[in-house]
This record gives structure tokens, sequence and C-alpha cells, in this order.
């Protein structure tokens, strides 16, 4: 099962009884906040969930399958998500 951005202010609509439109501005407001911390390349630590931090690749070789050729695949930056140590517990 997927959760969206849609089942979340659905869920927060629910359980602290707000409007559509507050709970879908705090979801918005909470992953912009998320991407532009991380767009300046800062770790997100959540207390009891994880860390999110971010990492650059290093520049490498690729090869196409089907022609053999190479090619260069440029370094560029991702997300990397560590889990605590309550989370992993409460997933097994």
């Amino acid at each position: 099962m997927n959760l969206t951005k849609k089942d979340l202010s659905a869920l927060l609509k629910k359980e602290l009884r707000l409007s559509f439109d507050i709970s879908d501005s705090l979801v918005d407001e909470f992953f912009l906040s998320v991407k532009s911390t991380l767009r300046s390349q800062k770790n997100i630590k959540l207390s009891g969930f994880g860390t999110f931090e971010t990492f650059r690749t290093k520049e490498r070789i690729g090869r196409n399958p089907k022609s053999m050729e190479n090619f260069k695949i440029p370094s560029h930056n991702k997300v990397r998500f560590s889990p605590t140590s309550k989370a992993k517990y409460f997933l097994n």
C-alpha cells in the first residue's frame, strides 16, 4: 500500500479534526521544508524515525548494453535514509 500526500492530509483531517484546506497546506508545507532543507545539502533528523542525508555520487563510466558503447555518468546528489533503532523495531 502506498501512502500519498492526499492520504496524509485525510489522516490529519480525521485525527486532528481539521479542514481539508488546512490539512493540505500542512502536508504541503512539511514537504516543501524537507525539499528546501535537502536542497541546501543539510541533513534532516526526525527523532524516533530516522535521518535523511544528502551525498554526492562519483562520476563514473556506464555502458549501453545494446551497442556496448561507453559513456560518462556525471556525479549528482542523492538522498539516503537511515532508520533509527526504534523505527527498525516497529518495522519487524
